[in-house]
């Protein structure tokens, strides 16, 4: 009778040219997100303020920072984004 072994068999070698696996994003794609991202919290963060009661107006709702400056602000991190999403890794030179 045979036995069955329950070890796992030793790991293959990897062969000359094989190429280890790459991901689609690098380090620095997951850096530049975080910035991108940091940006679109600090555009919300402007737009953030009190706003009109009922017991009067508040004439800061239409102020330049948060009807001009916050979207704008928040537009460029979310572009920011979708090139932190594109950029590609450079490849290593090949013999």
């Amino acid at each position: 009778m045979k036995t069955i072994s329950t070890q796992t068999p030793p790991p293959l070698p990897a062969e000359k040219g094989q190429k280890k696996a790459q991901f689609a994003f690098t380090r620095t794609n997951f850096i530049l997100l975080a910035v991108g991202m940091a940006i679109v919290i600090l555009g919300f963060i402007l737009m953030a303020g009190g706003g009109t009661t009922e017991e009067g107006f508040n004439p800061d709702i239409f102020s330049a920072r948060r009807i001009k400056v916050a979207p704008v602000v928040c537009l460029f991190g979310y572009l920011f984004m979708v090139y932190a999403i594109l950029k590609k890794a450079k490849s290593p030179k090949e013999d």
